[in-house]
């Protein structure tokens, strides 16, 4: 009897692993069987399938039918799973030649109709397929993200009809062709020239904008820490072509579909406070991307630092060293792409004051407040500059600032010349590498190192210190730093003065 072999792939992580649906036709009771490890959504694709092809104008085989998904191995779960079984049940019927099955791999879910619809994972899938040789078979949704992958062949279908008369060679089999799109750096909805006043807290988000830098801000409430950090995405570079997939990539995993439109857009993530260590580093009993993983690439912005939890904050401090997290469990360990930038806010009190008369809280209570951040988190910030109230008549001046646009220019020179000078920005360089790219003279170098001695700060910090020096040096387009850039970076240090302050 029959027997059809059809190509398609299982997600793991960010990983989309190749795996064979061998569909076996034979004599005896009608049956309909699944088999290799499917889960109970891969199990319900029976009814799925059954209804899809008597509603595409198909007999449905009155035959004992097997269906293995391979290796059996591999846990396999999702709707992704239909289209190819339904595939392999009319090629081994003799509905479908055997022979378009060779170079071709499908992936989608059938409706009852036997509509295709799309699944999650789309670019993850698309870039497993490209490496694999395959060409494609998808939803017209999943198409469409997929195509926008380097070296891909894709075939967008609406419905199993449609896809079964192109095999049988009724229609013409067409490729899909990436959409014609002109990138353009869409004008911030959030525009830093509306921030009345803050120049150092601008200056700041400005630095941490051209190298990549973790920022911390420190303030009274009301002083527009939340309205400066919205306005960051204002102020990055677009991401190239890779970044994008990466990204994209991401969210396909996340069931997070990226708009066209929005495919160059760094992204910015900004969950609750209530956020579990699951939400904010990823895992779970089928592990997913956490909020750091989607915002690769981008910021990740957190509001009311110490109202989150210890334990989640710590679970960061790897990921911001790294570049990446590890999910490790019984069955699997799976690895995250987290390349994020850091940018938190939060009050230096229970009160939100610490001097003044509005101060409420005694001396001991903000120790504890405070103490809610190790030590180790701190450290992990770059800069970390103290948001302080607006003087009186500020507010009704009306100054116009500088606009999110040329701050833009400044930040993406200076992004520029980073990566000229070392394939990467300021803050992902090694200790070695700022030997290499960003010297400093013997009398500096004694100069930072003292100083670094008398704040009472880690050797990380020296290092990041060092980092933003570099950082600030771009901006002004200077090929080596001086002591005004050292000291600039040093005076970026408000948290450890607070913490002095408050401990004496």
């Amino acid at each position: 009897m029959g027997l059809a072999i059809v190509n398609t792939c299982t997600l793991v992580g960010m990983e989309a692993l190749g795996v064979t649906v061998e569909v076996h036709l034979a004599n005896g009771l009608p049956a309909f069987n699944i088999v290799g490890l499917p889960e109970t959504s891969v199990k319900e694709a029976k009814d799925r399938v059954r209804s899809a092809i008597i509603n595409s104008g198909f007999s449905f085989p009155a035959k004992r039918i097997t269906v293995n998904l391979a290796p059996a191995d591999l846990p396999k779960s999702g709707g992704r799973f239909d289209l190819p079984i339904a595939v392999g049940i009319l090629a081994a019927a003799g509905d479908l030649p055997l022979a378009c099955l060779a170079e071709t791999a499908f992936c989608g879910e059938l409706a009852l109709s036997g509509a295709l619809r799309p699944v999650s994972g789309a670019i993850a899938t698309a870039l497993s397929i490209s490496r694999l040789g395959f060409t494609l078979v998808t939803s017209e949704q999943d198409a469409q993200a997929a195509v926008r992958v380097p070296d891909v062949k894709v075939h967008a279908c609406a419905s199993l009809q449609q896809l079964t008369a192109s095999l049988n060679g009724q229609t013409q089999f067409e490729l899909l062709e990436p959409e014609a799109f002109d990138y353009q750096q869409p004008e911030a909805l959030l525009d830093m020239a509306d921030v009345q006043g803050q120049h150092l807290a601008k200056r700041a988000l400005e630095l941490a904008a051209a190298g990549a830098h973790n920022l911390l801000m420190l303030g009274p409430p009301g002083t527009g820490k939340t309205m400066l950090a919205s306005r960051l995405p204002g102020i990055l570079p677009a991401l190239n072509e890779q970044q994008a997939i990466e990204v994209a990539a991401i969210n396909s995993v996340s069931s997070q579909q990226r708009e066209l439109a929005q495919w160059h857009v760094p992204p910015f993530r900004s969950p609750h406070h209530s956020a579990s260590m699951v939400a904010l580093v990823g895992g779970g009993s089928s592990p997913k991307p956490g909020e750091i993983s989607l915002a690769h690439h981008g910021v990740l912005f957190l509001d009311e630092l110490p109202e989150f939890a210890r334990t989640s904050l710590d679970a960061l401090r790897q990921p911001l060293e790294s570049g990446e997290v590890h999910i490790s469990r019984a069955a699997m360990q799976l690895k995250f792409p987290a390349r994020f930038q850091l940018v938190a806010a939060m009050n230096p009190s229970p009160c939100g004051y610490y001097q003044g008369s509005q101060l409420r809280s005694n001396p001991d209570q903000i120790l504890k407040y405070l103490g809610k951040l190790s030590g180790p988190f701190l450290d992990r910030f770059d800069l970390s500059v103290e948001v302080a109230e607006l003087p009186k008549g500020s507010l009704s001046q009306h100054s116009q600032g500088e606009s999110s646009q040329l701050i833009r220019q400044r930040v993406t020179a200076a992004r520029q010349l980073q990566v000229q000078r070392s394939g990467k920005l300021n803050s992902q360089l090694s200790g070695k590498e700022l030997h290499q790219f960003a010297p400093l003279s013997a009398a500096d170098s004694e100069f930072l190192e003292n100083s670094i001695h008398h704040l009472g700060l880690s050797a990380r910090a020296y290092h990041r210190v060092w980092r933003l020096a570099r950082t600030i040096a771009d901006l002004k387009q200077l090929s080596h730093i001086q002591r005004a850039e050292l000291v600039e970076a040093l005076s970026y240090r408000a948290m450890d003065r607070l913490m002095k302050r408050i401990s004496h």
